[in-house]
């Protein structure tokens, strides 16, 4: 329904109280006002207030915001049935009692806003913390509220009006809030985070892929080009995979990207070490990149087979050393010397092993290979560089 102008708002029969009676329908508070003695206080019986201070009273009383006053020098309160909650334990106590007396605990916190208020300056706060005994224990709460000059009949500064909203909950859920935001937001950089790593780590088992299945066709062609027989090829293609397949167990079982210098050496010699010193291995911790890794892993292998059928390990008494060491900017120098062996002589024929060995493992580690054949036994030394690559250490 539309109205044409204020007047036309106001009921056909506006409420009405007794005259004299300014405290009917006013609630519970109403009547712990009505039955308070109020003779015994420096406002003496409610027949003599002024008409400020009950016009005051009715207003407050009739309001459904909590609302609370102090009146007289002593700041004596007054509040609605709406503010009973906020006092706690004070409830029942806290009627016609001083300010400083109800609330002892938070005076000093206040006191500025209640000299302002009392000086003709309202004043207003937002959520303004303060520390309570209302239920017989420290208690962090949170207030949003206006302390504001009440004028008595002959225009004199008589007290202060609180209209005020207790904020402690929406304080703690705005907290609550702002964590659960924040765990979000780092969820969010996590799952960014793993999404890229997956991303890379897609690339790297591609990139990590074809170069298996480049060196496996390496490796399959020309076993079959060098092999007298269909067994033998089998036979060599076999070991050769299977060498392949051990770097690859090292390199994947963790995920990783890099393997340890001295781990690709081990799981290598594994089927070959008989006994304890079969093999005298030393040298610094070192990490290989996935290629450098599976070539060192081949050429231990072809190293290792050929000292099994003509070498240090055709003889129970031979026995093989292997070392290395790093210099400077990733430089660094491996060696396999074969003692104890039978007489060794340079062969008239090289096969895919020996290139493998010298050739394409220099490449891989950008160096330089060379097996020399020594009356002492095979040797094999190589100086090349070590990948740089940012994840070799992972």
């Amino acid at each position: 329904m539309a109205y044409s102008n204020a007047s036309e708002a106001w009921p056909a029969s506006p409420r009405a109280v007794p005259s004299g009676d300014f405290l009917t329908g006013c609630g519970a508070s109403g009547e712990e006002i009505r039955h308070f003695d109020w003779g015994a206080t420096s406002l003496g019986p409610i027949e003599g207030w002024p008409i400020s201070l009950k016009t005051t009273v009715s207003l407050v009383l009739s309001s459904k915001q909590p609302m609370c006053f102090w009146w007289g020098r002593e700041l004596l309160k007054f509040y609605n049935d709406a503010y009973v909650p906020m006092l706690g334990q004070r409830a029942g106590k806290a009627l016609g009692r001083p300010f400083q007396e109800v609330w002892a605990d938070v005076w000093d916190d206040v006191v500025p806003f209640v000299r302002s208020a009392l000086s003709g300056e309202a004043t207003w706060m937002e959520d303004m913390p303060l520390t309570m005994q209302r239920n017989g224990y420290p208690e962090e709460t949170y207030w949003t509220f206006s302390y504001s000059p009440l004028y008595g009949d002959d225009g004199a500064i008589e007290g202060l009006l609180n209209i005020v909203t207790e904020t402690t909950q929406a304080v703690a859920d705005r907290a609550a809030l702002l964590v659960a935001y924040e765990r979000a937001q780092e969820h969010i950089r996590e799952r960014a985070a793993h999404e890229s790593e997956l991303k890379l780590l897609n690339q790297e088992l591609v990139h990590r892929m074809k170069n298996t299945l480049a060196m496996t066709q390496s490796i399959v062609t020309q076993s079959l080009r060098g092999s007298e027989s269909i067994t033998d090829a089998i036979a060599t293609v076999t070991a050769r995979i299977g060498a392949l397949s051990k770097a690859q167990d090292i390199l994947t079982g963790s995920l990783r990207s890099a393997a340890g210098f001295e781990e690709i050496v081990s799981a290598a010699l594994v089927p070959h070490r008989d006994r304890d010193d079969r093999f005298i291995i030393s040298g610094v911790p070192i990490y290989l990149t996935a290629q450098q890794a599976l070539g060192l892993s081949l050429a231990i292998h072809e190293l290792a087979t050929n000292a099994t059928k003509y070498g240090a390990l055709s003889l129970p008494e031979g026995r093989i050393e292997i070392r290395w060491s790093v210099g400077e900017n990733g430089a660094f120098s491996f060696e396999w010397v074969e003692i104890g062996g039978p007489p060794v002589t340079a062969p008239e024929r090289r096969g895919f092993g020996s290139r493998l060995t010298e050739r394409i493992i220099s490449a891989i580690f950008s160096g330089e290979g060379r097996m020399g054949f020594e009356p002492t036994g095979l040797t094999f030394r190589l100086a090349g560089r070590l990948d740089t690559s940012p994840d070799v250490s992972s």
